[in-house]
């Protein structure tokens, strides 16, 4: 299988939107962080949820287990062919998020929809998000159809609702159990500049400007969670061509409906920039005290990955600043990661993460 069909989910997400900067300062590095590995042996690795003493997890054909470190069993399975996004709510409900980036943009069967898992019974179709989303164009598009869908980020909420960030059509959506949907928030596009060491071409085959040339990049929203202070926080992909340091994470006051998340104006409004720097998020975990924790697909872009760089992802701790931004950050087992996908805090602040998200993995506490 070639790089481009492996990636298709997310380079349909990010070849979607639209562009290598240093990241900011962190604070130490490892600090004798280490992984512990929790389930093993796993294809295509990427959900992952906590309730009480169970670590929950999906894997490339759609199924979701769950663990308690002694037993595993399976809690339900949707459409396949990149694992879902998962998480559970107060209650021990567990929904799957399938996406639907399909190889020519188009969305699957069974994609793009949000299910709730019933162990041992069918999952329950909660939403069909394309068809929300095709109803509700992306008034920032930069490429392709503006009603195109990818829901890849998901958060359940105590109330039963549940918040899907979708990376095609750039915004957050908050469904109810009932299917209902609305548009909480819309994430605009940000000008970068096309970094240096690319090929002449992008990988549709077009020319790509000199390095240095101003591009209109979009958000490209994949991840979203609620952090301690109980606000609605989404991180960016950044689309092509995936300048490093140019993925924001959004803070979002919760209950809003058609916020504007805006790079030219970060503090204005329900939606307000939370932090900056970083590189080709794909997912978020909110965890005690105020701490995100940040996974980057591959800390060199996602681009890089694809083009046949190196896959080395990264797993951030951020911790909060004064007011609505953040303070400093800092990588856990740095080096020791490769094309991770999810993590997610227990409610004893142990920190989980899951990869490679293609071929042979596993899900790992991470000690630090």
């Amino acid at each position: 299988m070639g790089v481009r069909t492996r990636i298709a989910a997310l380079a349909a997400l990010a070849l979607a939107g639209s562009v290598l900067v240093a990241g900011q300062a962190e604070a130490g590095g490892n600090h004798h962080s280490s992984l512990k590995p929790v389930a093993t042996g796993l294809d295509g690795p990427r959900g992952v949820s906590t309730y009480k003493n169970k670590v929950i997890y999906s894997v490339t054909d759609g199924s979701v287990y769950a663990t308690d470190g002694h037993r595993t069993w399976k809690l339900g399975q949707v459409p396949g062919g990149f694992a879902p996004a998962i998480d559970t709510n107060k209650w021990g409900t567990t929904y799957a998020l399938t996406g639907g980036g399909g190889p020519e943009g188009d969305t699957p069967p069974g994609g793009a929809t949000l299910f709730r898992l019933r162990p041992g019974k069918s999952p329950v179709v909660v939403a069909d998000i394309a068809k929300y989303q095709a109803h509700d164009p992306d008034p920032y598009n930069q490429a392709d159809s503006p009603t195109e869908s990818n829901p890849f980020g998901v958060a359940a909420l105590s109330d039963g609702t549940v918040l899907v960030s979708d990376a095609a059509n750039n915004d957050l959506l908050r469904v109810w159990p009932n299917g209902h949907i609305k548009t909480v928030a819309r994430l605009k596009p940000r000008t970068v500049k096309v970094p240096a060491g690319l090929p002449a071409k992008d990988p549709e085959g077009n020319p790509l400007p000199p390095a240095g040339t101003p591009i209109l990049a979009e958000a490209v929203a994949t991840s979203v969670t609620v952090g301690s202070d109980g606000y609605w926080y989404v991180g960016e992909l950044r689309g092509f061509p995936a300048t490093p340091g140019t993925s924001e994470i959004w803070r979002i006051r919760p209950g809003s409906v058609g916020a504007v998340c805006d790079p030219l104006k970060p503090n204005k409004g329900t939606c307000k920039r939370y932090a900056d720097g970083y590189t080709s998020i794909v997912d978020l975990a909110g965890g005690p005290r105020g701490q995100l924790a940040v996974v980057q697909l591959d800390n060199a872009s996602w681009l890089q990955f694809e083009l046949g760089g190196s896959t080395i992802g990264g797993l951030f701790l951020q911790y909060p600043g004064r007011g609505h931004r953040a303070g400093y950050k800092r990588e856990l087992v740095r080096g020791q990661l490769h094309l991770p996908g999810g993590t997610a805090f227990n409610r004893w602040g142990q920190l989980f993460v899951a990869g490679p998200v293609f071929g042979p993995g596993a899900v790992y506490r991470v000690k630090y």
